[in-house]
């Protein structure tokens, strides 16, 4: 039986990456899908692409790095905006819906960045990452009487066209910070996900799921 069978699921940050790994695990595992990103036209692909492997998806379209001192106060909220308010957003909207069918799992995609490890020139970055865990773990208490699991995926440098790896050194010191040496490909972290999303971890809720090749443990 597919694991996500009959269920719908919501994919944000769907354009690219490990965004759009999730989509297409899910739509193969039988989910129903609403993607979103900023970029309309990868989004259209996506759904195709989906459409011509005969699931079901619809699209909707809707962080910067500086150290904190040189950081103008628009960078921070634009940082703040797409990686901690976002997920305010979506949870304050999909909550009672996701309610009224019974409850469901919401995952929040955070990093180690912030939790395990702090990284010069990423202070905001690394605020709002934080940031979705304290919102993980609040709501997961609030809603879990009513059926909501809520969880955060935390995931390692993942080899996708927004990595900062465009230099072989920058790739190597990626990889290299990483206890398996390796950067993780986007269909990796998806399973993660498909596995905080499908009933395999019907008992999980509140946790900062590591998907991270070892990065917050590694110190060779």
């Amino acid at each position: 039986m597919l694991a996500l069978a009959n269920k719908i699921a919501i994919v944000t940050g769907a354009s690219s990456g490990i965004g759009r790994a999730t989509a297409k695990l899910f739509a193969e595992e039988g989910a129903k899908l609403v993607v979103s990103a900023r970029r309309q036209a990868e989004l259209d692909t996506l759904v195709a692409e989906i459409s011509d492997a005969e699931g079901t998806a619809i699209a909707l379209a809707v962080g910067l790095m500086a150290p904190l001192p040189d950081m103008l106060p628009a960078a921070w909220h634009e940082t703040m905006d797409i990686n901690l308010t976002s997920a305010f957003l979506g949870a304050k909207y999909q909550i009672p819906a996701m309610l009224e069918r019974g409850g469901g799992s919401l995952i929040f995609t955070s990093s180690f960045v912030g939790y395990t490890a702090g990284m010069p020139g990423m202070a905001a970055y690394a605020a709002a990452k934080a940031g979705l865990i304290g919102l993980t773990q609040v709501l997961a208490a609030e809603y879990g009487p009513q059926g909501l699991r809520v969880n955060a995926l935390l995931p390692g440098g993942t080899d996708t066209p927004g990595a900062t790896t465009t230099t072989p050194e920058a790739r190597a010191f990626v990889e290299g910070i990483h206890a398996l040496k390796r950067m993780a490909q986007p269909e990796e972290i998806a399973r993660s996900a498909l596995y905080l999303a499908s009933d395999a971890s019907s008992f999980t809720t509140g946790t900062a799921l590591f998907a991270d090749g070892g990065v917050s443990i590694n110190r060779t």
